[in-house]
């Protein structure tokens, strides 16, 4: 690890176990913002009734992911995740692309997060008869308070992180309980063959990998765990598998509530007003109000849970020469990246104010397109790291078990390169219908990768990164 200004190398230090981390990944996932803004969208534009398997499929595939990552975590000291796996199996020069593509690809669903959350409590505050604000406003005041708990310790964003969870899961289980003990119209759709490949199995599939964005994140937080060599693939896997079941059962839930070809007429009547509706009819009014309230943690729950993702990234960054040493500090008092935490604090807030002055709109502009680049982002993320995880373990036999570290991330390859292949051939559709934004987001992503490329290159010419990793440097 690099040494910064003072004479000791900064790290990071906490006590995270695997409910900890768990926490921090699935609330970055947003589990109550995908029922109520993906689910609808994957009723109406995707393959119907028969949604909910896609959840199924897509967390399956996923899994395979997860066996060669959680199989390679043991082998990779480092908390900057994907780019670090990628650095391990395919070279510097790979890896630091995929450093940078992660910035821009975390940075992007933040973003995408900050501009939802202004509109949603535009809305609420307007509701209780409060005034009317521009959406930017209350967007900054979030990245704001955002920004002050990630530059405290980390351990404070898993207690309110856990808190605002555990709030928003509980009331979308309390809807399915009660949908399921009602036994109305519950939906046989999901385990029909011909359900499932009709209408759209793409966009299906393109809004169902989405929707498991933030999983992946647990590497991000190696350095604070209590016991990384246990506590990264146990939470990784539990992450993956609650997301996976919660998605599915509760997606099931909310077709069952109004039978299958009234959820597919409602979903597309009003998609973005249908679970608040959904829940509303199933637990009444009192029920509506507090869904639409917990609708506002969950999103804020998820850009704390990415502020930190992307604190550490640069934080890695800066400790490898990659940025700034400045970058690559860790607070005293508090054994948090600050420094990483007041930059990505200061870039989300500039892309606020930019946004603001364009006149974008926070849902259908800032939101969709966003979270669009973001998919995009992780499935290129992904695909990279399962690729740098079969080459790894083929060249060092430091790992014999075959399902490990052969089947299981080959088969994860084959799978996210089908989700790849569909989500870019329904990119525009995801991003509104522009192909020419489509095109111009797809080349933003290319150009983050390719910049990494040319500037590992560089760096290494200007003796910033030795010609050869040391394993010091693999450390870092």
């Amino acid at each position: 690890m690099s040494v910064t200004g003072s004479d000791r190398p900064h790290t990071l230090t906490g006590r995270l176990g695997v409910g900890s981390i768990v926490f921090m990944v699935v609330a970055a996932a947003a589990p109550l913002t995908v029922i109520a803004g993906t689910v609808p969208l994957g009723l109406a534009a995707g393959n119907g009734a028969a949604f909910p398997t896609t959840f199924a499929l897509c967390c399956g595939i996923l899994l395979l992911f997860a066996v060669g990552f959680c199989a390679m975590s043991r082998h990779v000291p480092n908390a900057g995740a994907f780019y670090s796996y990628v650095q391990k199996g395919l070279g510097r020069p790979l890896g630091l692309g995929s450093a940078f593509l992660a910035l821009v690809t975390y940075a992007a669903v933040q973003l995408a997060v900050f501009g939802y959350i202004g509109a949603v409590i535009d809305a609420l505050v307007q509701h209780w008869g409060g005034p009317a604000l521009p959406w930017y406003v209350w967007s900054l005041v979030v990245a704001a308070v955002v920004g002050v708990l990630g530059y405290r310790h980390i351990e404070l964003s898993g207690k309110v992180l856990g808190a605002l969870l555990i709030a928003e899961v509980a009331i979308v289980l309390v809807f399915d309980a009660v949908v399921i003990g009602r036994g109305e119209h519950l939906s046989t759709a999901f385990v029909q063959p011909p359900q499932f490949v009709s209408g759209s199995l793409g966009i299906a599939i393109m809004f169902a990998i989405a929707s498991f964005i933030g999983f992946e994140a647990t590497a991000v937080f190696r350095d604070e765990a209590r016991d990384p060599q246990r506590t990264i693939p146990r939470a990784t896997y539990t992450a993956l598998l609650l997301i996976g079941v919660f998605y599915t059962l509760s997606s099931w839930a909310v077709v069952s509530a109004w039978g299958d070809a009234a959820a597919i007429e409602a979903a597309a009547a009003d998609p973005g007003n249908m679970i608040v509706t959904t829940i509303t009819n199933v637990l009444g009014p009192a029920g509506g109000d507090v869904a639409q309230v917990l609708l506002m943690t969950s999103l804020f729950a998820a850009a704390l849970s990415f502020h930190n993702v992307l604190a550490r990234y640069y934080f890695s960054l800066g400790n490898s020469g990659a940025l700034h040493p400045a970058v690559g500090r860790s607070h005293p008092r508090h054994s948090s990246p600050h420094v990483a935490s007041l930059t990505q604090t200061i870039v989300a807030a500039s892309f606020l104010v930019i946004f603001a002055i364009a006149g974008m709109d926070p849902v259908t502009q800032v939101f969709a397109w966003m979270a669009g680049t973001a998919t995009l982002g992780v499935l290129g993320l992904m695909t990279l790291t399962c690729a740098a995880v079969l080459v790894y373990f083929r060249r060092n036999r430091v790992d014999t078990r075959v399902w490990h570290t052969l089947v299981a991330p080959a088969l994860g390859l084959v799978g996210l390169l089908a989700c790849l292949v569909l989500t870019v051939s329904n990119f525009p559709t995801l991003i509104g219908g522009s192909g020419a934004l489509a095109f111009g987001i797809g080349a933003i992503l290319v150009l983050a990768f390719v910049f990494g490329l040319v500037w590992s290159r560089l760096r290494t010419v200007s003796g910033s990164l030795p010609a050869t990793p040391s394993p010091a440097a693999d450390a870092a």
